[in-house]
């Protein structure tokens, strides 16, 4: 069965790329508004999550968008934490049904990881677009 990831409209987001300030986000700015997310001094947003009942923190990469960093946090935390996270999500409607607790941590940082690429990859492309109505296409299972 096909779960979609991200099947919303551009409009959702708000990204100015390599912009840690309030940018395009309506005078919010993203570290505060999503979560398990900063931004570098050289404009790149970063992820990482804890792995919980340990120290360990898993490294879910660089991006150009501070919501490919949200979107990588999202699928590390619902891959980790299941349903118990759902409130604590950044976009907590674009999750699939079940949880993937048989994930190895590598395999949960590579999904995590090229969820928030594809989601910077489809931002990149649509910037040349006119129009900001176009739907985000990205499956979770793709990753998974």
């Amino acid at each position: 069965m096909h779960h979609p990831f991200l099947q919303h409209n551009m409009s959702m987001f708000n990204s100015d790329e390599g912009n840690c300030s309030s940018g395009s986000t309506g005078g919010a700015n993203p570290e505060k508004m999503y979560k398990g997310i900063r931004c570098r001094r050289w404009g790149k947003w970063v992820s990482e999550i804890r792995v919980p009942g340990s120290q360990e923190r898993l490294w879910l990469g660089t991006y150009s968008t501070p919501e490919g960093a949200a979107v990588a946090h999202d699928v590390a935390s619902y891959c980790l934490r299941g349903n118990t996270s759902l409130h604590k999500l950044n976009f907590p409607s674009m999750l699939p049904p079940t949880a993937r607790a048989d994930l190895s941590p590598k395999s949960i940082q590579k999904a995590a990881s090229d969820a928030g690429m594809a989601v910077d990859a489809q931002f990149i492309a649509s910037r040349g677009n006119t129009s900001n109505n176009e739907a985000l296409n990205v499956s979770v299972d793709d990753y998974l």
